[in-house]
């Protein structure tokens, strides 16, 4: 089932919720709505669901216009962050709820129901819950049984706003694996909300990065992080080192580095050049070509070694990354001097926005 979002528009009194957004969304893909706290996502998913109404735009599925199609016959299973389980219920008539409810003349009969729901409880790992209530399971296995739920009615699209937003660490990732399985196994058109790079990246067949109720960049994880559209996407996407740079017949000066850019810079300018942490080079030799610096701060995280480093002249620390091994071989400790420079870069001149990689 393919979603079409034709320019969408949605306002809040004199706050802009969702700004002319058009957006095609493949059949049987996993998408990800990914963006800060009011950048639109979650009113989008709920515009797509039925649970808002657009200002103006259309909702298409599969070319079937449904915008005015009540949230009831749209054919949505839709996935909250709290689970919103009912608690006096097991979790067999958790699941067989949205069953229950329909009218008499769609409605399986009991033992239909009953096949259904263990078949949902198997799929998700969790038939053995059955006869017990919410209440008794972890929040990782209630998120699951809500999941199970949403799925009982067949839904042509499945619908999950911040699924995993609250449960620890270690559940969400465990669970972020395991919806990727489980989509691969049921493929249905699947959309959901997260502000959490990692998971988006991680999960998803396609990533809408949004901000300000616009849609900055949209594309397969991959396309997003190694080719950001703009500098909004670059800084939202992980952690980045910004550098001024002077860009000259088609290289980059950084200092006294040169780097070579891509070809869409048609004009000689100004602007930044755009590191990540893991494409900092550090030399301890010092006629090495760098930018001088010294360490400011050492973590290490399991087999990665952060670093803060103080660059000479430099406005704002610099952060690099580094393994275990690679840290030992250079001995490197805070105050030690060094050289660092980029292994790779993005720059943006300023002012300058480029096209999006899924456009």
């Amino acid at each position: 089932m393919s979603i079409e979002i034709e320019n969408v528009n949605k306002r809040f009194g004199d706050f802009v919720a969702v700004d002319n957004v058009k957006l095609s969304l493949p059949n049987g893909e996993l998408t990800a709505l990914l963006g800060p706290s009011g950048s639109g996502k979650t009113t989008l998913l709920r515009i797509i669901a039925g649970l808002e109404q657009p200002d103006s735009g259309r909702i298409r599925f599969h070319g079937e216009d449904t915008t005015d199609v009540h949230v009831s016959h749209r054919g949505v299973g839709f996935v909250f962050q709290h689970y919103a389980l009912f608690k006096h219920m097991s979790v067999f008539d958790n699941v067989a709820y949205g069953l229950t409810v329909k009218p008499r003349r769609f409605r399986p009969d009991k033992a239909e129901i009953k096949r259904r729901v263990m078949r949902l409880l198997e799929l998700v790992q969790l038939d053995w819950t059955a006869h017990r209530l919410p209440s008794q399971l972890s929040g990782g296995q209630r998120q699951r049984i809500a999941l199970a739920r949403a799925l009982a009615v067949e839904p042509r699209v499945l619908l999950l706003d911040e699924p995993f937003g609250a449960l620890d660490a270690k559940v969400r990732t465990e669970l972020r694996r395991w919806l990727r399985r489980l989509h691969d196994e049921i493929h249905v058109t699947s959309v959901f909300v997260t502000h959490d790079q990692e998971e988006a990246l991680e999960v998803s067949d396609r990533v809408v990065v949004m901000n300000h109720g616009n849609v900055e960049q949209e594309g397969s994880p991959e396309d997003v992080y190694d080719h950001p559209a703009n500098p909004f996407v670059y800084k939202f996407l992980g952690n980045v080192n910004l550098f001024r740079a002077r860009v000259r017949d088609g290289q980059a000066r950084i200092g006294d580095i040169a780097l070579p850019v891509a070809e869409h810079h048609p004009q000689d300018g100004e602007g930044y050049a755009y590191v990540r942490p893991h494409e900092i080079e550090i030399v301890t030799d010092p006629s090495e070509a760098g930018l001088s610096a010294t360490v400011e701060l050492v973590s290490i995280v399991g087999p990665t070694v952060r670093l803060e480093l103080r660059v000479e002249n430099g406005e704002d620390l610099v952060h690099a990354e580094v393994p275990k091994g690679r840290w030992r071989e250079l001995g490197l400790a805070q105050g030690a001097p060094l050289r660092v420079r980029p292994l790779a870069s993005r720059v943006f001149l300023h002012g300058e926005t480029l096209p999006s990689a899924g456009a």
